[in-house]
């Protein structure tokens, strides 16, 4: 080796040592490199898939859409031998309205009931006025067969008429008492009668239920996922035909807990998506997470036993998109983006007061 190079050595080791100390002060953020942005690519857009199942059995009649298809909300997708359904409805209405025949007929019989009461109170009335007269004429009898100007037989037969009339008025009191039982009886069974009625109503609306059941609608704007039924295809409740993603989409970006310390809400967020090349969106920081991701488990770690080593956890932050992008149409759910926050902007008061957990996380910085 000659003699010039062996005197460059010693610089290039220098060299070395200081490359890699700036080296470890670049990966670890520390001056003077530390930046107030903060990034990760553990980070995806989701959207609010929805499965959509049968919600009754049956012969698929009719499929109206195909795969990946845009849809309304209330658009008909799905629909399924509804016949048997039909007859059950028509079964249950005529059911109803036997349930209201017997009710009106209730009303007809408690109607004849109480007209039979009030003869017998107008019976009873005359009755008591007959009692009136008998007694009356009982006495003026009596008076004028004691001074013998009338004979005792005539006596006799006023007595007889008073007794007659006396008896009058204790059957009109007693066939009103019969009548009021039958007045009551009928009442009694009445809300049975009500109850009835509800109960077929009751019927008719599952029948209408199960009816409008066999029609698979769709629940909101959106697109299809894969239309996995055919017509002529059985299928039982809760077999599932399809899916439906609305055009609402966000980011759920998982950052270390080393760098949430330093985000808060309302901090513009940009990111790149993975299929869509040379496309930057922007957002903010709406939300964070409750809890670590290794919070919501399914198995939790045992840390108490055995090695331990230390792992960073990830905090999910949900990011919103801003409106007005177009290149935003293209996002789809599950698609793979690397995020940005600049932690050096100020937090939104506003999102904050409705953002407990992540108020919560920043009162820990």
């Amino acid at each position: 080796m000659s003699k010039f190079f062996r005197s460059k050595i010693p610089y290039v080791i220098g060299l070395a040592g200081i490359a890699g100390a700036l080296l470890v002060l670049y990966a670890w953020q520390l001056p003077p490199f530390n930046s107030t942005v903060v990034s990760t690519d553990n980070a995806y857009v989701r959207g609010q898939v929805t499965l959509l199942s049968a919600q009754g059995a049956g012969t698929v009649t009719a499929v109206h859409v195909r795969d990946y298809q845009p849809v309304r909300q209330g658009d008909v997708l799905v629909e399924i031998d509804d016949r048997t359904a039909h007859e059950q409805l028509a079964s249950a209405e005529a059911g109803l309205q036997t349930a209201k025949a017997s009710l009106d007929s209730f009303s007809a019989n408690r109607a004849a009931k109480v007209a039979s009461l009030d003869l017998a109170k107008a019976q009873l009335l005359s009755a008591e006025a007959g009692l009136e007269k008998a007694k009356l004429d009982s006495t003026r009898t009596a008076s004028l067969v004691t001074k013998g100007i009338t004979s005792q037989s005539t006596g006799d037969q006023a007595h007889v008429a008073l007794q007659q009339a006396d008896a009058a008025v204790a059957q009109a009191n007693a066939n009103i008492g019969i009548a009021e039982q039958n007045v009551a009886l009928v009442d009694a069974g009445r809300p049975s009668l009500e109850a009835a009625v509800a109960s077929a109503e009751a019927a008719v609306s599952l029948a209408r239920i199960t009816l409008g059941n066999l029609k698979v609608v769709a629940p909101v704007d959106g697109r299809l996922g894969e239309v996995g039924v055919r017509v002529g295809q059985y299928v039982a409740a809760g077999t599932s035909l399809t899916s439906v993603t609305p055009d609402a989409a966000w980011v759920i970006a998982n950052f270390k807990e080393t760098q949430v310390g330093r985000m808060a809400v309302g901090q513009p967020a940009r990111f790149t998506v993975d299929a869509l090349v040379r496309q930057t969106f922007t957002g903010r920081v709406i939300h964070f997470a409750p809890a670590a991701g290794s919070e919501f488990s399914v198995i939790k770690a045992d840390n108490a036993t055995g090695n331990f080593t230390k792992v960073p956890q990830r905090i999910s932050a949900r990011i919103e998109i801003d409106p007005g992008q177009a290149a935003a149409d293209g996002l789809r759910p599950g698609m793979s983006v690397v995020v940005t926050v600049d932690t050096s902007a100020a937090a939104d008061a506003t999102l904050a007061a409705a953002d407990e957990p992540a108020e919560q996380i920043s009162e820990l910085r």
